[in-house]
């Protein structure tokens, strides 16, 4: 799996440990960041396709 950095303020940070760990929702930061990029892409998906943006074989 390839890395990337970025960078986030440190309010969000403190955020997201939030719900990471033993009594988070999730395993670990990495863990947090896919799921949330995960989920904004398919808010996108939807977004797109309402407009009629997606290709037929996005559609699936």
């Amino acid at each position: 799996m390839p890395k990337i950095s970025v960078e986030i303020p440190q309010e969000l940070l403190d955020d997201l440990d939030d719900h990471v760990g033993d009594d988070g929702k999730f395993v670990n930061r990495s863990d947090a960041i896919r799921a949330s990029v995960r989920k904004t892409l398919d808010l996108l998906d939807e977004i797109d396709e309402r407009h009629d943006r997606l290709e037929a074989d996005e559609r699936e």
